[in-house]
């Protein structure tokens, strides 16, 4: 980290720091480990809805809570994980949390309803969530400054590799074997990694007073605050938002839950979500560099494979094929940016990955639909790189400059934005999507309406094509020339979105310079 560098370079005399030993490099391998396991679930089923909803006889809008019942119970967990691991200790919650998330996905696995899947897709969410924010405290805890350009592009490879290879990994195994093993593949690892963190964490000690004055108001509005909130982003854009009862309900729920929980937040000596660490001003702005991060992130995994399907009618397993790209780019530069976080101003190396990231939206933005592999193979490229270069920064600014008391608790913080930004990252972008094509299907009519030249020299080569069929000849022509203007502007609301985001990193990258040059936390000496 650029902090360190300069902090060694103003005092060469310093005496170097405790190696670390081997125990604890195990033991935070296999937390991160197990960070990957929970953030791959959230992806891994979305390439494989159909699969499962025909193994479980479940309807069109039942399916959809396969993937939402998760996304709400981990995003409750996920702030909840900080004060839970400092009452229990890192060992005990994470033990916990790694053999719950084991349980869960074998229950998943045997399912046999879809009501079943969903609760226990629930309760693998919510086990599975207490996983992610221990990997970042841990991270910045147990490791000094000097070894952070080490660290901490690992933590950001699997942060961001996870869900974007999410699709690919659960497309391969529903085709390759059964929608089972997209759970069933989890069991052998997470009894490791149960194991693992059972016998290798040693680094705190619990401080079970915490759990005699646990706010059981402030979960209950916690939970209704941030799970009325995933299912309104998650469910509005597909049931045009406030005029369905259901999601105005939930919004009802979502205000009231807030309000009770800053409240208590606020107000408490001992908060169930501790928001202090929001008066760092370098974790202020790294959060919503972060959120910002999570539009991105899951706003592009999303985007992709929906074209690739949609447009091109690639199956599950194509579209992994296509999007590998971004992967491979990720793992290549996560080395490079942990050597740049050494040798660059942090601002800097993240004002450059948020212009790559730019960049690849923007060579985006004039998609048709003819494209494939190698026409998005630049933008992928673009997109690999830069998350790797905006996720060190990011992790490092947030949570570099705060001491190690605070930890937990910010780095329950820290992840919940991006998971959140993922969240209204998609709404927006299947909102802008539904509207920007009812828009280009209404000029494209306009253009086409009777009368027009074109239209009428296209519509009579298609009644051509289809004179085989006698007197529905030109039916069928109609049907199909409807057909090609809702392709058209289906491709031409992509280039919207894409336009869309380009425009957010060009503000975030203006962004950066409202940055404070970060400053490194005083090292925990390895851990306590």
């Amino acid at each position: 980290m650029s902090a360190a560098s300069l902090s060694v370079a103003a005092a060469p005399a310093a005496p170097t720091a405790a190696p670390i030993p081997l125990r604890r490099i195990f033991a935070f391998l296999a937390m991160v480990f197990g960070m990957f396991m929970a953030i791959l679930d959230i992806q891994i089923v979305s390439a494989s809805l159909a699969e499962i909803q025909a193994g479980l006889s479940a309807g069109a809008d039942e399916i959809a809570w396969v993937q939402t019942a998760y996304l709400i119970a981990e995003v409750i967990m996920i702030p909840l994980s900080g004060y839970l691991s400092r009452a229990l200790s890192t060992r005990v919650f994470f033990t916990i949390a790694a053999a719950g998330f084991t349980m869960a996905s074998i229950m998943c696995a045997t399912s046999s309803s879809i009501n079943e899947m969903i609760l226990w897709r629930a309760v693998q969410g919510f086990i599975g969530g207490g996983m992610i924010p221990g990997v970042f405290a841990a991270a910045f805890t147990i490791f000094p400054p000097e070894k952070r350009s080490v660290v901490s592009p690992a933590i950001g490879l699997v942060a961001t590799l996870a869900p974007t290879i999410g699709p690919t990994v659960g497309g391969y195994l529903s085709h390759a074997f059964s929608w089972h093993w997209l759970f069933l593949v989890n069991v052998v690892p997470g009894i490791c990694v149960s194991l693992a963190a059972w016998f290798l964490i040693d680094f705190d000690k619990p401080d079970r007073s915490l759990l005699k004055r646990f706010d059981w108001i402030g979960l209950g509005a916690l939970a209704a605050f941030l799970g009325s909130l995933e299912y309104v982003l998650e469910e509005g854009p597909r049931k045009e938002w406030f005029q369905d009862e259901l999601i105005a309900i939930f919004a009802v729920v979502l205000v009231v839950g807030a309000i009770l929980f800053f409240w208590r937040a606020l107000t408490r000596p001992e908060p169930l979500v501790d928001l202090s660490a929001f008066a760092n001003r370098n974790f202020a702005m790294g959060s919503v560099f972060s959120f910002s991060l999570g539009i991105g992130l899951y706003g592009l995994t999303y985007i992709y494979p929906v074209y690739l399907g949609r447009i091109r009618g690639f199956d599950a397993l194509m579209i992994g094929q296509t999007m590998f790209v971004t992967g491979i780019c990720m793992s290549v530069m996560a080395p490079v940016a942990g050597i740049l976080s050494r040798k660059l101003d942090l601002r800097l190396m993240l004002l450059i990955g948020l212009i790559g990231f730019g960049a690849g939206t923007w060579v985006a933005t004039g998609i048709t639909r003819d494209w494939d592999f190698w026409e998005l193979l630049l933008p992928q490229v673009l997109r690999g790189c830069s998350l790797m270069l905006c996720m060190v920064p990011i992790n490092n600014i947030a949570l570099g400059s705060l001491e190690p008391a605070r930890l937990k608790g910010a780095s329950g913080l820290y992840n919940l934005t991006r998971n959140l930004g993922g969240a209204v990252g998609l709404a927006v972008i299947n909102t802008v999507l539904n509207d920007r094509t009812d828009l280009h299907i209404a000029r494209l009519h306009e253009t086409m309406s009777v009368g027009r030249v074109s239209a009428e020299e296209m519509l009579a080569k298609l009644t051509e094509r289809f004179s085989d069929l006698g007197a529905d000849a030109s039916a069928a022509a109609l049907r199909q020339l409807t057909q090609i203007v809702h392709r058209e502007a289906s491709v031409m609301a992509f280039g919207d979105v894409f336009l869309l985001l380009t425009v957010l990193f060009g503000l975030l990258a203006v962004g950066t310079f409202l940055m404070a040059k970060p400053q490194a936390a005083p090292s925990a000496g390895g851990g306590h």
